[in-house]
């Protein structure tokens, strides 16, 4: 069940992910919230500044930390557009997140529970509690759009180029 606060957070995530598409990159948004505060908010930049580690979570936790003062994020919530992948996972328990809600699954890349839940792993010395699918269809759109998009530009590109 989706909470009214859970869907008030989601909605600043995908106005990040928005901002992403604005700039040609992919939509993805994260906010992050503790003690009823949004203490962090970012979007993707991979494309903008081609680093491979430019992604809207890992942007949102460290502006968080330096926002706390801390490297652990007890109590703060993440909140992103499409479920987190491998490094973003990993960041998530690093830093001790304690929960993380997300929108679309990702079937290629989802490490909260489509591909494997490394934010749930009982090996590593912290969990986070995992919310899933909040406002999943709205969230999967912005992706599936973007995506379409950017195949016509490609489509339309190669049919005007001369041979």
């Amino acid at each position: 069940m989706q909470s009214e606060q859970d869907i008030f957070y989601m909605k600043l995530a995908i106005e990040q992910a928005l901002e992403a598409k604005k700039i040609g990159e992919v939509p993805i948004g994260a906010v992050i919230v503790k003690d009823g505060e949004v203490i962090a908010a970012a979007h993707n930049l991979r494309e903008s500044e081609n680093r491979a580690v430019a992604h809207a979570e890992l942007l949102a936790i460290d502006e968080a930390c330096q926002k706390v003062d801390a490297w652990r994020l007890e109590g703060a919530t993440l909140y992103v557009t499409l479920e987190p992948c491998a490094m973003c996972a990993g960041a998530s328990v690093l830093a001790r997140v304690e929960r993380v809600v997300f929108g679309a699954p990702d079937p290629k890349g989802g490490c909260a529970g489509t591909l494997m839940n490394l934010l749930q792993d009982e090996r590593f010395n912290h969990q986070c509690e995992v919310t899933d699918g909040v406002m999943s269809e709205e969230c999967g759109m912005l992706l599936t759009e973007f995506f379409r998009e950017l195949r016509q530009r490609k489509k339309k590109k190669k049919e005007s180029a001369p041979e």
